[in-house]
């Protein structure tokens, strides 16, 4: 029991955390929150290595929940919305979220998508709280080089650390994972499909939003134009491409 990974179920009605614990406990060691406050100490608490959040949650909502996690823990999201409404799904995705599910939704979908963002999740740390690297870049696809320097930018891709102008950069996984293979590939422009085969992997199970979602925090981060340090450029029509400032 103790040995499996921990999943953190926040969902205000009893009878779906029953039912997700159902579904998921012959893997997972599953807990509970019945509301957004409690989500937040268990997330600090209990470190699980996903959160399961709803979006309509009392105290607190689920957007407003992973908002705050973001604010000190890296832990893989998924988002649960009942109603279905693209402007949740892309809202969670910004605010940090990888992936969301719809209800009603069936075990196998369920599952699958936990499995996805837990083989992507964090490795080399205890628990939820630590930065991490997907499956897809540990198979043999290493980095040739341990560290790289760029114009105010440091990536360390052993520590899964990015310095700007020497100062941290707090990433998600699947945020590290982005920048890294988009360095690896300077200079070349790609599809928000090959993006999400790349990064997320063929198995992935969501859209291509995901990607724009997680292009757009990237910047937020690394981006600064007052210096002019600008190196994720979107080109029209096609995807993205990573530049370095001055080359």
């Amino acid at each position: 029991m103790e040995d499996r990974l921990k999943i953190l179920v926040v969902d205000d009605d009893p009878l779906i955390r029953e039912l997700i614990q159902v579904y998921l406990e012959e893997e997972f060691l599953v807990i509970h929150a019945e509301n957004g406050s409690k989500a937040i100490e268990k997330v600090q608490t209990d470190e699980p290595s996903l959160v399961l959040l709803d979006i309509m949650l009392p105290v607190i909502n689920g957007l407003e929940v992973c908002k705050q996690i973001r604010t000190f823990c890296q832990v893989p999201i998924i988002m649960v919305s009942a109603k279905g409404e693209e402007i949740d799904k892309v809202l969670g995705l910004e605010l940090g979220a990888e992936d969301y599910i719809t209800k009603p939704f069936s075990p196998r979908e369920l599952l699958a998508r936990v499995k996805a963002q837990i083989r992507r999740s964090l490795i080399g740390g205890e628990g939820g709280a630590n930065k991490g690297f997907s499956d897809s870049m540990s198979r043999g696809k290493r980095i040739p080089d341990d560290t790289l320097d760029l114009p105010g930018l440091h990536i360390n891709f052993i520590k899964y650390q990015v310095l700007l102008d020497e100062l941290e950069v707090e990433l998600t996984a699947k945020e590290f994972d982005l920048l890294a293979f988009l360095t690896r590939n300077r200079g070349q422009v790609f599809t928000r499909e090959q993006l999400l085969n790349k990064v997320w992997g063929f198995d992935y199970v969501g859209d291509t939003r995901a990607v724009d979602s997680a292009i757009k925090r990237l910047r937020k981060k690394i981006n600064h134009e007052e210096k002019n340090y600008i190196f994720i450029h979107t080109v029209r029509g096609i995807g993205y491409r990573f530049e370095v400032p001055n080359q």
